[in-house]
């Protein structure tokens, strides 16, 4: 049976994590996401940079459909693009900025969406526009402290901060009051330097063991 939307959330809850593949290669794109899948990885964002986006999202879709892994596309900027994501298979959208159309066509047929802000009028904004979770952006300009500080008067932005959240500080994020976190290179560029796609499956366990860590503390 296809996860609805509610399951969806759940397990982005749970996993507490979201991988996100930026790659100019479309078959590195595929191999990124099945090494981190076998790590453990339960999330996936793959943005629109990536050559031929919709047809990696399309054969991850496919290949996890009866799976507990959420497919989802990344830098969707609008409706339109939206919409061409969600019929590939998309169940989570990701935007860098507010695009209240996005939203609105995300919700219309009940996929997951992570939109950008940074300051408190914007997160304010995106939670008004009816955004699942808050993606803080750039996060390594801002760190966990900002994000308890907003989640004072603004308790109800589910905040997840992309950029330079680590294995080495994912507790701090997490402790601050963020609900999920975007990874990056430390699990997408594992392979880089002799091209072992295994060592992104170990980079995976690694932050998903990380994050298991910080939740017992």
């Amino acid at each position: 049976m296809i996860n609805s939307k509610f399951d969806n959330m759940k397990i982005i809850m749970k996993s507490k994590m979201i991988l996100i593949i930026r790659t100019d290669d479309e078959t590195e794109a595929k191999k990124i996401a099945v090494a981190a899948v076998d790590g453990g990885i339960k999330a996936l964002e793959i943005t629109m940079a990536v050559p031929n986006a919709l047809k990696v999202i399309d054969y991850l879709s496919k290949k996890y459909k009866y799976n507990d892994i959420v497919v989802g596309a990344g830098t969707v900027l609008d409706s339109e693009t939206a919409n061409a994501a969600m019929l590939a298979g998309a169940r989570l959208l990701v935007s860098p900025n507010l695009n209240p159309q996005m939203i609105a066509i995300a919700n219309r047929y009940q996929a997951i969406t992570i939109s950008g802000a940074m300051t408190p009028t914007e997160i304010a904004n995106t939670v008004n526009a009816g955004a699942d979770f808050v993606k803080l952006f750039p996060a390594e300009f801002l760190g966990p402290k900002y994000v308890k500080t907003v989640n004072a008067p603004l308790p109800q932005a589910e905040i997840v901060p992309t950029g330079g959240v680590n294995p080495d500080n994912v507790k701090d994020w997490l402790a601050a009051g963020c609900h999920a976190v975007g990874v990056g290179s430390f699990v997408t560029k594992a392979h880089k330097k002799d091209g072992d796609f295994s060592k992104i499956t170990e980079a995976a366990r690694i932050f998903v063991n990380a994050i298991k860590v910080a939740e017992n503390k």
